[in-house]
C-alpha cells in the first residue's frame, strides 16, 4: 500500500504548501500530478495485486479532500499573497487532484458494502457539485455500461467534445429516472425528503454557501471553477475507459458485462495515484472488489496504448483520438 499512499497523497501535500505559501510550490504541485506521473510510469515496475482492502487510505484521502478544497477556495478567492500565475497553477493542480484522485476515491467509497463509506463518497461528489453522479453511476452506468442506454459510454466515432454535451444533460436525467424507479418499487415508498437528489442539490448549495463564507463571491467562483474542472476530468476518464466498446444484443437484451467492455491502463504509478481506477474491466465485473485486488489480463481485456492521463490528453483532439483508437476498438468488437 506504500505506493498507493505516496502517489495519491503527495500532490495533496504539495498543493497545501502551494495554497499557503505560493512561490515555487504551485509549479512543483502541478508537476507532481503531470510530468512526474508520466516519468514514474516509465520506470520498470509491475502492477501488484494485494488482498488489502485499502479502506484506511480511502478514508484518509476523504479526510484530506474537504480541508484541501476549503483551503483552495480560500487561496484562490481571498489569498492576497498569491499572484495571478500562482492562482492559475493552483487552480490547475486542484482541478487535476480532485478530478483524478478525489473522484477515484469517491468512486471506491460509493461501492463499499457499509453505509458510512458510501455516504462519505457521496459527500465528496456533492462537494464537487456532482452529487447526481452517485445515482447515475450506481443505477445507470453499472447496469447499462457499453450500451446506448448509458450516457457515459461513448459509441465509436463520437468525439469527446460532443460527448461532453451528451453527458452533461443525459447523466443527470438518467440518474434521476433510475432513482425514481428504485423509489417507486420500494414498499412502503420512502418519504420525499429522503430523495437523494434533494441531498445532491441541497448539499451543493451548502458547499457554495461555505465558499461564500470563506472568500465571498470570488470564493464561489473559485469553487464552481474547481468543481467544473474536476467534473471534466471525470468525463474524460469515462470517455476513455468505454469508448467504442459495445455489448452484443441477445434476443433484445445486452449480453452480460465482460472483460472486453472496458479499456484498461495498468501503468503502475498513475494507477496507484488513481487507486487502480484504470483497471476498469475487473471493476465492472466485480464492483465490490477493493481497489488493491483489481487485476488486468491483457489477453482478455482491452488495454490502452498509454496511461489514462496521457490518453485523456489525446482525447481532447478528436481526429488524433480516432486515428489512435478506432481500429483498436473495432478489433475488440470483432473478437467479442
Amino acid at each position: 500500500m506504500m505506493w498507493y499512499a505516496f502517489a495519491s497523497l503527495l500532490p495533496a501535500g504539495l498543493l497545501t504548501f502551494a495554497c499557503l505559501f505560493g512561490g515555487a510550490w504551485p509549479v512543483v504541485s502541478v508537476l507532481s500530478i503531470t510530468v512526474f506521473v508520466f516519468f514514474m510510469d516509465k520506470l520498470p515496475r509491475s502492477a501488484q495485486v494485494s488482498p488489502a482492502t485499502g479502506r484506511s487510505l480511502s478514508l484518509l484521502l476523504a479526510a484530506v479532500h474537504f480541508p484541501l478544497l476549503a483551503l483552495g477556495v480560500w487561496a484562490l478567492g481571498a489569498g492576497a499573497h498569491l499572484d495571478l500565475v500562482d492562482r492559475l497553477l493552483i487552480f490547475a493542480g486542484l482541478g487535476l487532484f480532485f478530478g483524478q484522485v478525489s473522484n477515484s476515491n469517491a468512486h471506491e467509497l460509493i461501492h463499499a458494502r457499509s453505509r458510512l463509506p458510501r455516504r462519505i463518497g457521496a459527500a465528496i461528489y456533492v462537494s464537487l457539485l456532482h452529487g447526481h453522479h452517485v445515482s447515475a453511476h450506481l443505477r445507470v452506468h453499472h447496469v447499462h455500461a457499453a450500451t446506448d442506454a448509458d450516457p457515459n459510454s461513448a459509441p465509436l466515432g463520437m468525439g469527446f467534445w460532443r460527448y461532453c454535451g451528451h453527458v452533461l444533460k443525459g447523466e443527470f436525467l438518467a440518474g434521476l429516472r433510475a432513482e425514481n424507479r428504485h423509489r417507486n418499487r420500494a414498499v412502503p415508498p420512502p418519504a420525499l425528503w429522503r430523495h437523494p437528489y434533494l441531498y445532491y442539490v441541497g448539499g451543493g448549495a451548502v458547499a457554495l454557501a461555505c465558499a461564500f463564507a470563506l472568500a465571498g463571491l470570488p470564493g464561489v467562483a473559485a469553487h464552481v471553477g474547481i468543481a467544473l474542472y474536476a467534473q471534466w476530468q471525470l468525463l474524460l476518464s469515462d470517455y476513455v475507459q468505454h469508448y467504442g466498446l459495445r455489448r452484443r444484443l441477445d434476443t433484445g437484451k445486452p449480453e452480460p458485462v465482460g472483460p472486453q467492455h472496458s479499456w484498461n491502463a495498468p501503468k503502475w504509478y498513475s494507477s496507484a495515484m488513481m487507486l487502480n481506477a484504470p483497471r476498469h474491466s475487473d471493476h465492472h465485473m466485480r464492483p465490490s472488489r477493493a481497489f488493491p485486488a483489481l487485476e488486468v489480463t491483457p489477453d482478455t481485456m482491452p488495454v490502452l496504448p498509454h496511461s489514462l492521463p496521457v490518453m485523456a490528453v489525446v482525447a481532447l483532439v478528436p481526429p488524433v483520438w480516432r486515428r489512435v483508437m478506432d481500429r483498436r476498438a473495432a478489433r475488440w468488437q470483432d473478437v467479442a
